[in-house]
């Protein structure tokens, strides 16, 4: 078995999965600095890779689990004097000109269930086709539509 061309992969991936991590953190060098940790574990597990997943959503699995594993540790670093974690990534503000429509947003947003808010985060921040979203989940796009449908739905009857 022919070794895999990594430089091919990462030129033919690395745009989605970081387009996937800034969904996850809504934060540019977070989600550069998770998709190229992502690119350095695949590279060093790729014999690993058996094909029983399309590779994009192998390389998303490992920057989700990459991404948690970035919170977990800056929620060690930025507990605050209480011992209480305080919320980095929560930047909804910037990209939203009403700050406390954001903070409404943001708060409905969070109080979604799974995969609601995961399919919402991943199509509207992370601008996923629903083609790709059917995929993470292992699903048709056809699924993630109506999930998404859904999610914008509860959103739009909290928001009123």
């Amino acid at each position: 078995m022919d070794a895999p061309d990594f430089g091919k992969i990462y030129t033919e991936y690395f745009s989605d999965v970081y387009k996937y991590a800034l969904s996850l953190c809504r934060n540019e060098a977070v989600a550069e600095e998770v998709t190229q940790e992502t690119f350095f574990k695949a590279m060093r597990s790729i014999d690993s890779f058996h094909g029983d997943c399309k590779l994009y959503v192998w390389l998303c699995q490992i920057a989700k689990n990459t991404y948690f594993s970035f919170v977990k540790k800056q929620h060690r670093f930025t507990a605050n004097e209480d011992g209480e974690c305080q919320d980095f990534s929560a930047d909804l503000e910037r990209s939203l000109l009403d700050k406390e429509t954001s903070k409404q947003l943001h708060t409905f947003l969070h109080a979604l269930k799974e995969p609601y808010r995961e399919v919402f985060t991943l199509r509207v921040f992370g601008e996923l086709p629903f083609s790709q979203i059917g995929e993470l989940f292992g699903k048709t796009d056809s699924w993630a539509r109506l999930i998404f449908y859904r999610a914008k739905k509860q959103l739009q009857e909290e928001m009123k």
